[in-house]
């Protein structure tokens, strides 16, 4: 993964070593190692306000990251029993939505890693919260994208198709009018 934080200056990316790093994006200078995954890093995502990295790994765990010190917040976070392979913060930073090869969608404290509640179900490869916070989209292995309302817990709709393979990225535009998808069937 390679995310940028919000204000622009940093970046952060995973390795195949198991550490996240971040880097100074306007020299290039390597800033800080975060150390504590102890298998693939496959995601990450800044939060709203910057201060914070949450990341996500093939160890089955979510962590936390101060990233003002690169130091971990808290011990990590357990719940899915398969990789992790998509995070992504909800717009004032407060939850934190995750998806795994488990085809579970899990919710989170965006502060403290507690889990919110049970899990959603259905084959899920990616998530991304919608610019006011209230619906995720997520997409699955059967190239389906489906619509969560983040109160009710419950599914929206009927699940989007068009996509023939797993689809590996959800975007909303800024508004929220459009959401995106991208498949490893090239569409």
């Amino acid at each position: 993964f390679v995310t940028v934080s919000p204000d622009g200056r940093y970046i952060a990316s995973d390795g195949w070593d198991n550490v996240i790093r971040m880097w100074d994006a306007q020299t290039g200078h390597l800033i800080h190692v975060m150390e504590g995954h102890t298998w693939t890093v496959i995601c990450g995502a800044y939060s709203p306000d910057g201060t914070r990295i949450v990341s996500g790994s093939r160890d089955t765990t979510l962590r936390l990251w101060d990233t003002l010190g690169s130091r971990q917040v808290g011990e990590p976070v357990r719940g899915h029993t398969s990789e992790v392979t998509s995070v992504s913060f909800s717009p004032d930073g407060s939850c934190i939505a995750s998806a795994s090869w488990d085809r579970t969608i899990r919710l989170w404290n965006g502060h403290t890693g507690e889990a919110l509640g049970e899990p959603l179900y259905g084959g899920m490869r990616c998530v991304t919260f919608s610019p006011d916070g209230s619906r995720i989209a997520s997409g699955g292995r059967g190239g389906e994208v489906l619509m969560w309302d983040v109160q009710t817990r419950s599914r929206i709709g009927n699940p989007l198709e068009g996509h023939t393979f797993s689809v590996t990225s959800v975007l909303f535009s800024p508004d929220g009018a459009f959401l995106y998808s991208a498949s490893w069937d090239g569409t």
